[in-house]
């Protein structure tokens, strides 16, 4: 019957008791029936059966995850964790949209405009190790599903803000919900093999695209008609679709192992291999030691972890913090083009009256919406550079190439080319700066056991909320007393974060994810 699928049951080879070297890590048992007992078919349903008593046999989570291969249904999750980076990525677009609609509505100043982009990152930086906390303690779909819901309620309820005060409030707490987000990305890559874990990681950053574009194209219709709170409304509904669809999302088999529940772990694996018509080993599923010990904090700074997570902490700021930087500085220094000098690079520091403050009330037209899409566009290049070379440079030179790339064409800014060489050099930027931090989503959940990986994901998303937060104080405010200094600033800062990359002290490229962080062999139960 099609319902009843091949299983292939593999072994752990024990050269030590057999004494068969040369063979690989895991036997066919069809190799080695005259040794292990006879194999005999039912023609019936295809069903290999062993007459010998199997209960001895055991595998481990990476065996299946490995044995299954990618499918059906790690499509399925792509689309599904997709829809949580769509979501996300359509409430950080709204920023730009919204912040100059309310400027001119409700006569803000300049600083009250920025705060209420700033006050999102602010709810972001202080939930993000709150969310991995909670997924690490119970469970990646728990903590998604409350982030979705969280950011739902609170997105539709900012919409009804009567004034400038509930809406900071309420945007802040929508920044709390969107710091639990990238958990998704925790969930997504325990369910991969190794050997397509790192494209689509990355190819989970075209969804925040299509995100950015669908937003930019709603609010082109939207905001001429029914105005900024519909958006907020709008902009709501993926959220509402991507919690209904966590009633289609497993939970993680490894985050079960974890907590010591191999039966659930094992039900999991199962429906996964019948779900992608793939064989699955038989046997007992092998649990780690010190499964009780999950989400602590102080498990992110052993002897084995502690440096890296340093490192990442640093490149996770230096990618936020120069992310949004090009973002924001390309606004003033078009700005200043359109000024009319077109010597704005050899302006006297002293001289601010090139870089003005265009605190105006001006709404944003057609030309603004189209001008970003051109920008979210830039990102693709990136991406996909990213995904050709990142399986064959590894994680941490994919991330240096990116960085010193991005670094040259920042400095690349001070030649003062004309408008058309100044959109260039920022495009390109911009595309690899986002290379490389989608490339950290990778390295960072596979250097991170279980047992921490959505706190150390977690951890790290925090600290990148704390470049984002202070890198609108150099893209705007020091550039317009010295674009020198500026773009030193973030040249010299992704530089620092090449160097950060080399020295991370493990190349994950291959290398299996680890369910705790002992070394010791796992035990049977």
């Amino acid at each position: 019957m099609d319902s009843l699928k091949r299983i292939v049951k593999f072994r752990r080879r024990k050269e030590e008791e057999e004494n068969m070297p040369g063979k690989g890590e895991y036997e066919n048992l069809d190799e080695v029936s005259s040794t292990h007992g006879e194999v005999t078919i039912d023609t019936r349903n295809g069903l290999q059966q062993l007459e010998k008593d199997t209960s001895e046999d055991t595998f481990t989570v990476e065996d299946a995850v490995e044995a299954i291969g990618f499918g059906r249904f790690q499509i399925k999750l792509s689309i599904l964790t997709g829809l949580s980076w769509m979501a996300d990525a359509m409430e950080m677009m709204i920023l730009s949209i919204l912040s100059p609609q309310l400027l001119c509505e409700w006569q803000l100043s300049s600083w009250q405009e920025a705060f209420i982009t700033t006050i999102v990152f602010v709810g972001m930086m202080v939930s993000s190790s709150m969310w991995g906390n909670i997924c690490d303690r119970y469970g990646r779909r728990l903590g998604l599903f409350f982030a979705a819901v969280w950011i739902l309620y609170f997105g539709i309820l900012s919409a009804f803000s009567p004034t400038y005060i509930w809406i900071v409030l309420l945007r802040g707490i929508v920044g709390f919900g969107i710091g639990g987000v990238p958990q998704s990305v925790t969930l997504y890559a325990e369910f991969l093999p190794r050997k397509q874990r790192a494209q689509c990681v990355v190819f989970l950053e075209i969804f925040w695209a299509i995100g950015t574009c669908i937003e930019v194209v709603l609010a082109l219709v939207v905001m001429p008609t029914l105005g900024w709170r519909w958006l907020l409304i709008f902009s709501a509904i993926p959220c509402l679709i991507f919690a209904i669809s966590c009633k289609w999302l497993p939970e993680s088999a490894r985050y079960h192992v974890a907590c010591g529940e191999s039966e659930k772990a094992q039900n999991t694996l199962k429906k996964i291999a019948l779900e992608n018509n793939s064989p699955m080993p038989l046997g007992k599923l092998v649990l780690p030691e010190n499964t009780e010990k999950r989400g602590q904090f102080k498990d992110l700074f052993t002897p084995q972890l502690r440096l890296t997570t340093v490192l990442l902490w640093f490149i996770w700021f230096a990618n936020a913090f120069s992310y949004y930087g090009i973002v924001l500085m390309t606004t003033e220094l078009f700005q200043a083009e359109d000024s009319g000098d077109a010597n704005f690079c050899s302006a006297n520091q002293k001289d601010h009256a090139l870089f003005k403050c265009y605190a105006g009330c001006k709404y944003l037209n057609r030309k603004d919406y189209t001008d970003l899409l051109w920008t979210t566009v830039a990102e693709f290049p990136g991406l996909l550079v990213t995904m050709l070379i990142i399986e064959w440079l590894g994680r941490k030179r994919t991330m240096a190439l990116e960085f010193v790339v991005f670094s040259f064409f920042t400095f690349l800014l001070l030649t003062c080319g004309g408008r058309t060489w100044l959109t260039i050099f920022i495009f390109i930027g911009r595309a690899f700066i986002s290379g490389a931090f989608q490339a950290a989503y990778v390295y960072t959940p596979e250097i991170y056991p279980t047992t921490t990986r959505a706190l150390g994901l977690g951890t790290c998303s925090g600290v990148a909320r704390l470049g984002a937060l202070l890198t609108p104080f150099v893209a705007q405010v020091m550039l317009k007393s010295s674009i020198y200094l500026t773009v030193s600033v973030y040249g010299t800062i992704c530089l620092l974060a090449a160097v950060a990359c080399l020295l991370l002290p493990i190349e994950t490229k291959g290398r299996s994810m680890q369910e705790t962080g002992q070394t010791t062999q796992p035990q049977p139960r």
